[in-house]
């Protein structure tokens, strides 16, 4: 499969600390990927190219009272400087990490209490096993319309699916939920847009945009899901105990000590190309720092080493949270990339 050109720096991103967010929309390229991380065709590392910006509507405001109670009541105060929108700026925050990466990088980050998200990067990267949440939530989908929970077998292909990363268990899994159309019709209620099955068995070579990773972290942290509170808790149960040896990624953005939602919920993959010998790498999750929760999306591939793509992807996760937590007010170590308009 050929790969796209690379692309210009990320536009800058509008954020509103009210919970309205201007969003980066993903646009997305990648290629072949067997049912083993191994496996694959070739694809070069490229540097994730301008977004376009899509604005979140705003919440529908409440019904007006009675013309009684707003006569007894006082007049709303004007809204603080504090709730005037921000912009922030993702783009800088990142260019010393994408600056010294191997190949392509996008990055998606939203801030689970105010609803606001920045996204960096529009370009499509393969999943790898990042996938293995989504096809968990098509499964939990499926079970949920027919009025069931999952079977023992399922839980237990769930369980190692997610929690050791284990190959054989996700492709008998995908197998259960109609391969790539059913992950796609899924995929439709979960709010993810620009996601591609795999072809056939081929279900780490799913495509998909840091901007779709961040709106399955939502359906799977979030109440406005179409999945119930169960399937939600289960999934984030697993997520919460991934194997020893596999907690790197987007981890790397949380406090020692956890202080919000509890435990870091975590999914990651990895894979070589074997006609390049470049590893894509691939981390989402959730993380609490300074006192917020943040869900976190990062995609790379092009990369030369393993290693090095873990050390890209920590440090975009870092870098992307520390710039959302001081442009929305909290403690990150870095300052606003823009001023309160």
């Amino acid at each position: 499969m050929g790969r796209p050109e690379s692309g210009g720096a990320a536009h800058r991103l509008l954020w509103a600390v009210t919970g309205t967010a201007v969003l980066m929309g993903g646009a997305v390229m990648a290629t072949a990927y067997g049912g083993a991380h191994g496996g694959g065709g070739g694809g070069e590392g490229r540097r994730a190219g301008p977004a376009a910006s899509v604005t979140t509507p705003a919440p529908s405001l409440p019904p007006s009272p009675p013309l009684e109670e707003v006569m007894a009541e006082p007049a709303p105060a004007s809204p603080t400087p504090e709730a005037l929108p921000t912009t922030v700026d993702l783009a800088a925050a990142l260019a010393s990490v994408a600056a010294g990466a191997d190949g392509g990088l996008s990055v998606a980050v939203r801030d689970a209490g105010s609803g606001a998200s920045a996204v960096y990067g529009e370009d499509l990267f393969d999943t790898a096993s990042i996938v293995k949440v989504d096809i968990l939530a098509a499964l939990l989908l499926r079970a949920q319309d027919a009025g069931r929970e999952l079977t023992a077998l399922e839980k237990s292909r769930a369980a190692t699916m997610i929690k050791n990363s284990d190959n054989a268990a996700a492709l008998a899994l995908w197998h259960s939920i109609g391969r790539a159309p059913g992950l796609e019709a899924a995929n439709e209620r979960l709010g993810l847009t620009g996601t591609q099955g795999g072809h056939d068995d081929y279900w780490g070579l799913t495509r998909t945009t840091a901007a779709d990773q961040l709106a399955l972290l939502d359906a799977v942290f979030s109440d406005d899901s179409a999945l119930t509170a169960t399937s939600r808790a289960y999934v984030a149960d697993l997520m919460e105990h991934i194997a020893a040896g596999q907690d790197w990624g987007v981890s790397a953005a949380a406090d020692d000590a956890p202080s919000g939602s509890g435990e870091t919920a975590l999914k990651n993959g990895w894979l070589p190309r074997t006609a390049t010998g470049l590893w894509v790498i691939n981390s989402i999750g959730r993380v609490d720092a300074d006192g917020r929760t943040y869900l976190v999306a990062v995609l790379s591939d092009g990369n030369r080493t393993k290693e090095g793509g873990i050390t890209t992807v920590e440090s975009a996760a870092r870098a992307a949270v520390e710039a959302v937590a001081a442009a929305a007010g909290g403690s990150g170590s870095a300052a606003p990339t823009v001023p309160f308009d």
